[in-house]
């Protein structure tokens, strides 16, 4: 792990007075903890997610070497890298001036609020830097004891299926998302008889043979059922880790990736609330309360560069501060609500005015209950996006371009909910282990009108297959029809579901 880097005496006496201006604008968040790294450093912690150390694996390196060059070639820059842990860990770039260290630590102190007070973040690990360690010491011993090509290669095909978890699991079930308490549930609801123990003694507790022996007496008592699983299943992994055939090691490596999903799932989930959040204060840090005169240029050539946006993509930082502001300026003059709705005068409505502020009480309100899908559901408004010029565009094959394809209120928001739903993947849940009687896996592709991509389905039947150890298949809508995908271990089919 990296050693701390002590801050500057100027920056560490600028830490504290932003520390105090972000308590003194009512934010609540955990302490946070700042290094000062070289660029090359900051690129390595970011290749490894925001963490110090991880697992041994090629991506991290091809990440780390793709940064390098946006890096030196002047394409990108990082400026802030945040870890939700209590304590956050943040890491500031030591030849970045002291406006951008400003920036960053009022930034981040936004981001330690929403991490410590959203309620999709409350079931993370508060010590996942720990955590992340141990998994990597966990690996290396599987390493030294299996090979780097054997555990490389199927970290591989788990990081491939890391995206298969529920992501509502650990809110609405009582069955934890973490894999530490093996619990291998039968098709009949009864939970076998593994029972938790230490790794030392993980072989004299659960003797191999004896687990062996009862999981294929399940899968035998699974042609009786009607239904295996009963219900369909949409943490995949789960379900692979329970009743796939996979060697000990095997098991603990895809338990690592699944708790690791889990961990980075609310960050998707909420993206553009917490980037916007964080914005949102260290805007208004900044300029009220911060910068000097001198910096005010270099402040907003920066900001401006972090809030712009790219054709045909969102920057979630400005349509997160840029929503922030208008339900802040909503509800301050109480332009919300039936009255509001209900006004049909229009200089009524430019003049309204209830005097309440109660702005900020609001946005403290959001920020704490609401996911993406739910903020932008809620609080995405006609005349927001008539403000702020947001419209739909589609590809013409004709002219070669992306053009306009309309304006329509209703179709913008319903294209910006599909976005983000499922965090923008595939919904795919385990409808039958038992697939036609003979043990095989049946996904479920749950349609809402974006096809799959079919090279990366076949590749990822290919890896399910490695994991299941019998034949797989996937049922999804192509070209209008229901086909059913499938790989036996030496070649594909698709076949159309009667």
């Amino acid at each position: 792990m990296l050693q701390n880097s002590a801050l500057t005496p100027e920056i560490e006496e600028w830490r504290g007075t932003i520390r105090q201006h972000a308590l003194d604008c009512g934010l609540d968040f955990f302490e946070v903890i700042y290094e000062l790294v070289d660029y090359d450093e900051m690129n390595m912690i970011a290749a490894y997610g925001g963490f110090p150390v991880r697992y041994p694996h090629w991506r991290w390196g091809m990440q780390f070497e793709a940064l390098q060059k946006q890096y030196s070639y002047g394409l990108a820059k990082i400026y802030e890298l945040v870890i939700n842990n209590d304590p956050c860990y943040a890491y500031l770039m030591r030849c970045n001036p002291l406006v951008d260290q400003k920036l960053v630590m009022s930034h981040v102190y936004g981001h330690s609020d929403f991490f410590k007070n959203n309620s999709w973040f409350s079931h993370t690990n508060r010590k996942m830097v720990d955590t992340i360690s141990n998994h990597a010491v966990r690996i290396r011993r599987h390493i030294d004891e299996h090979g780097q090509d054997a555990v490389e290669e199927f970290i591989d095909v788990c990081l491939s299926l890391e995206n298969l978890i529920d992501p509502h699991l650990p809110y609405f079930s009582a069955r934890a998302a973490s894999p530490e308490v093996d619990q291998e549930d039968t098709s009949s609801g009864k939970p076998a008889t593994r029972i938790p123990a230490r790794p030392y003694m993980e072989v004299f507790v659960n003797p191999p043979e004896v687990l062996a022996r009862e999981k294929e007496e399940i899968l035998n008592r699974a042609e009786d059922t009607q239904k295996f699983p009963e219900h369909e299943e949409r943490d995949v992994l789960r379900f692979l880790l329970h009743h796939g055939q996979l060697r000990r090691w095997q098991r603990d490596v895809l338990s690592i990736i699944r708790e690791e999903a889990y961990y980075f799932i609310p960050q998707g989930m909420t993206k553009i609330m917490n980037e916007g959040w964080a914005s949102f204060w260290h805007s208004r840090m900044m300029t009220r309360k911060i910068l000097d005169s001198s910096e005010v240029v270099d402040y907003a050539d920066h900001h401006s560069g972090t809030l712009c946006c790219s054709p045909g993509s969102v920057n979630p930082y400005k349509v997160g501060i840029e929503l922030f502001r208008d339900i802040e300026q909503r509800w301050d003059s109480g332009r919300h609500g039936k009255a509001w709705e209900s006004c049909e005068d229009l200089h009524g409505k430019t003049e309204w005015d209830d005097g309440k502020r109660r702005g900020m009480e609001k946005i403290f309100e959001v920020r704490k209950s609401h996911n993406d899908i739910t903020f932008i559901d809620e609080f995405l408004t006609e005349d927001f996006c008539d403000q702020h010029k947001l419209f739909n565009y589609r590809y013409d094959r004709q002219m070669g371009q992306y053009v306009l394809d309309g304006r329509d209120f209703a179709t913008i928001k319903r294209t910006f909910l599909d976005q983000l739903s499922n965090c923008g993947r595939p919904r795919i849940h385990v409808e039958d282990g038992n697939y036609c009687n003979r043990g095989e896996l049946l996904l479920q592709h749950v349609w809402s009108g974006t096809p799959l991509k079919l090279d990366y389905a076949r590749r990822t039947l290919e890896n399910l297959y490695r994991v299941w150890g019998r034949p797989v298949h996937i049922e999804t809508q192509i070209d209008g029809k229901t086909k059913i995908l499938g790989y036996n271990g030496s070649r594909h089919d698709e076949r159309t579901n009667a």
